[in-house]
C-alpha cells in the first residue's frame, strides 16, 4: 500500500474537489491529498503566527483570523479560495477560537 493512502483526509476538504451535482472529487485522489497535506501545513504554520499577532496587535481573534484570510487570497496566493477559506477554518479549529 502506497504511503497517499494512509492519509485521513476530512471529508469538509474532499468538497472543497466535489462539483455540485456531483458525488465524487472532479481530481485524482494524489492531488486532493497533496493539496490538504499543504493546507494543512499552512494551518499550522499560521498557527504561532496568528497567536502572536493576537497578542502584540491587541485586535480580536475574528481580526486575527481575516487577517490572515486576506493574506491567504492575496495576489501571490498558493490555495484557492475555497482552500483558504477552509485553512482558516481549520486555523480557528487548532486554536479553540470561534469562527
Amino acid at each position: 500500500m502506497s504511503d497517499e493512502y494512509q492519509i485521513d483526509i476530512p471529508q469538509s476538504f474532499i468538497a472543497l474537489f466535489v462539483q455540485a451535482g456531483r458525488q465524487k472529487p472532479g481530481e485524482p485522489r494524489s492531488v486532493v491529498a497533496a493539496r490538504y497535506e499543504m493546507c494543512e501545513d499552512l494551518a499550522t504554520l499560521l498557527s504561532e503566527t496568528a497567536s502572536n499577532m493576537l497578542f502584540s496587535l491587541g485586535i480580536t481573534q475574528a481580526d486575527v483570523l481575516q487577517r490572515c484570510r486576506l493574506g491567504l487570497k492575496g495576489d501571490d496566493a498558493v490555495v484557492t479560495k475555497a482552500e483558504a477559506d477552509w485553512v482558516i477554518k481549520r486555523l480557528a479549529e487548532q486554536l479553540n477560537w470561534p469562527m
